[in-house]
């Protein structure tokens, strides 16, 4: 069944992602029109060449003293002579020049020469490698070089969550550093990755690959790729090309942790996705009403309040690279994502819930805008919290992050008809849970659709913001 799944899935993917290259040919219009403007600030870019840390002058200036002490060398591999008729010649040059061009207007002439012809060389040499290394590329090389620098010294960064919060969250943080890791939930059971679990039993790639598609560096291309369902062939419809795209690699490198790691460098991922556990998860949660709901997918139909949340098997045990992260971090960041389906699940394995709570680094607790039917339905900030800490046995944050404002009356209501409406702040009962309160405007409203989501780089840099203060406290 799952050769016979993938090679439909190659001979479908020939058919109907044509229009794909269409967008990615789309990429290039404008480049000529933008050509003027990348001549123009040329100089402006040898300069940046100066800029410490990049680890290129010291090597340009040892390339200069080899060039003299070669030139030396070969001179004196000659007896000598050339060099005192070298410097006697270039005596005697000099002094017919400033009898014929005065010192003051030949001396700055020379070295204004000299200087331009290194900078051209330079540039032609830089420019030599720039075609090589970024055929396709907008940006200059010191551009990249500089960014490079800059994101790779960055904070060790590791979020905790799943679904469509993880993945906005990650969108911001990858512009402020490259060492993120991203741990993601396995629990989920419903849609492509539901089926691709059931019928061929591996692990639901569907939260890893949102991930992937945001730490991305050409993130627009890849998330149209790896979001582009399809819309035909027998036992493919319904499938994302990302979903079959991590199959095919879990299947061609033996596991999931080696697929996400494969993927991860065809993609040029910006730090790294790691799946909170290889084992294969099942949730179920206790209602109120007495019903015991299996499933991820089916927790949130249930449509009941949840009074206790656990997996089968139970305490999973965690992979060994997460501990690291965790322990390594100099920053942890919880959520934003579904309270129950999204973030939990990462904390039912025992391993990771005490790695955080062991860690000295930041750590906050990301709350969702507004509540989910069906799992937070009433829920408060405080209950958002309460649930964390009776999962965990313990609190494993200091800071909880806040939206500040509402939302708008258009998206209230269209809210409200599916009985979710914002999560209540109760500032007294947070107090008494011992965390710090960090209110902030990072609301995005989508224009077309209404949908009210965490604005990506605000979010970003608030919680950049937040860090710099603990670490200068």
């Amino acid at each position: 069944m799952a050769m016979g799944l993938l090679k439909q899935f190659l001979h479908t993917l020939r058919a109907e992602t044509r229009q794909l290259y269409f967008v990615s040919e789309g990429i290039t219009l404008g480049r000529t029109a933008a050509l003027g403007q990348r001549l123009g600030k040329r100089p402006r870019q040898w300069f940046k060449w100066l800029a410490p840390g990049l680890l290129v002058k010291r090597w340009l200036f040892l390339s200069g003293v080899g060039v003299v002490l070669t030139s030396l060398g070969l001179a004196i591999w000659a007896n000598l002579t050339p060099v005192y008729f070298i410097f006697q010649m270039t005596s005697q040059f000099l002094r017919l020049v400033t009898q014929v061009v005065p010192s003051y207007i030949s001396g700055p002439l020379v070295v204004a020469t000299g200087v331009l012809l290194i900078l051209w060389g330079q540039s032609r040499t830089l420019g030599s490698i720039t075609e090589v290394l970024m055929p396709d590329g907008d940006a200059e090389l010191i551009d990249v070089l500089l960014t490079h620098r800059r994101l790779h010294r960055g904070p060790k960064i590791v979020t905790i969550g799943g679904g469509t919060g993880l993945s906005h969250l990650l969108r911001g943080l990858k512009t402020y550093s490259a060492n993120i890791t991203a741990i993601v939930t396995v629990a989920d059971d419903g849609g492509s990755s539901g089926r691709l679990r059931r019928e061929i039993g591996v692990l639901p790639p569907g939260d890893i690959r949102n991930c992937l598609a945001a730490l991305a560096d050409e993130e627009k291309l890849m998330t149209e790729l790896f979001q582009y369902r399809f819309r035909a062939g027998d036992g493919l419809t319904g499938h994302s090309f990302g979903n079959l795209f991590l199959t095919a690699m879990t299947e061609v490198t033996g596991d999931l942790e080696q697929a996400i790691a494969a993927s991860s460098k065809v993609l040029a991922v910006r730090g790294r996705v790691l799946p909170a556990t290889l084992s294969d998860v099942r949730l179920w949660a206790e209602l109120e009403d007495g019903r015991r709901i299996e499933g991820e997918s089916s927790i949130t139909e249930a449509r009941g309040k949840i009074v206790n949340i656990g997996c089968t098997p139970a305490n999973p045990p965690a992979l060994p690279r997460v501990i690291e992260a965790i322990q390594e971090a100099d920053y942890i960041i919880i959520g934003p994502g579904s309270l129950y389906t999204s973030v939990v699940p990462n904390l039912l394995v025992p391993e990771i819930a005490q790695a955080i709570a062991a860690s000295q680094a930041p750590r906050i607790y990301v709350c969702n805008i507004m509540t989910q039917p069906g799992e937070t339905d009433n829920y408060s900030v405080s209950d958002h919290i309460k649930v964390l800490d009776r999962v965990c046995g313990q609190p494993i944050f200091d800071a909880v992050l806040v939206q500040r404002q509402v939302p708008s009356a258009r998206a209230l209501i269209r809210y409200a008809q599916e009985n979710s409406h914002p999560v209540a702040l109760d500032r007294e009962a947070v107090a008494q849970s011992g965390r710090k309160l960090v209110l902030a405007n990072v609301l995005h409203e989508d224009p077309e659709t209404g949908l009210v989501r965490h604005h990506s780089q605000r979010l970003a840099r608030v919680l950049f913001r937040w860090y710099e203060r603990m670490q200068n406290a």
